[in-house]
């Protein structure tokens, strides 16, 4: 079975971006990212160069693979040792690297990459570990076994 993630960008702050998370055109929780400069897959490489601020700006809207890889960065997280230190990595983002989908509460915690977790406050989101833990073992470990794709949509 096919895993389809889906992050609809909802609010746009100054500091941050709050979104709806979906699996298989689920609700599943919420995420948070930097904030959204408007960035595009399509857009070319010196446009996005432009507009991205380092470590400060949401990945491009667009489709992207996703896999699960060992992360030299988080590998000696509880959450991460727990799947051996696989981490679900977001491939081919124009302009960036390193991308993965990580537990976090604030924009603080990310580098651009989608956090994922409950907005039940301004500006944050918690239980994100739970939720990171929940996302693994109902959906991506399973289909990471199976050999089944994975991909995530951005809007």
């Amino acid at each position: 079975m096919r895993v389809r993630l889906d992050i609809e960008r909802v609010w746009k702050k100054v500091d941050y971006t709050i979104s709806r998370f979906f699996v298989n055109g689920i609700r599943f929780h919420e995420s948070l990212e930097d904030p959204d400069r408007g960035l595009d897959s399509s857009m070319s490489l010196d446009e996005i160069k432009a507009l991205k601020i380092p470590g400060k700006t949401a990945i491009p809207t667009g489709t992207y693979k996703v896999i699960l890889s060992p992360s030299a960065k988080f590998k000696d997280r509880s959450w991460a040792k727990k799947y051996n230190g696989l981490v679900p990595e977001i491939v081919g983002v124009p302009g960036y690297s390193g991308v993965r989908i990580h537990p976090g509460n604030t924009a603080a915690d990310t580098d651009g990459c989608p956090l994922i977790g409950d907005n039940k406050e301004v500006g944050r989101i918690c239980n994100s570990v739970n939720r990171y833990c929940e996302l693994m073992d109902k959906y991506l470990m399973p289909a990471w076994y199976a050999g089944d794709e994975m991909s995530i949509t951005i809007r």
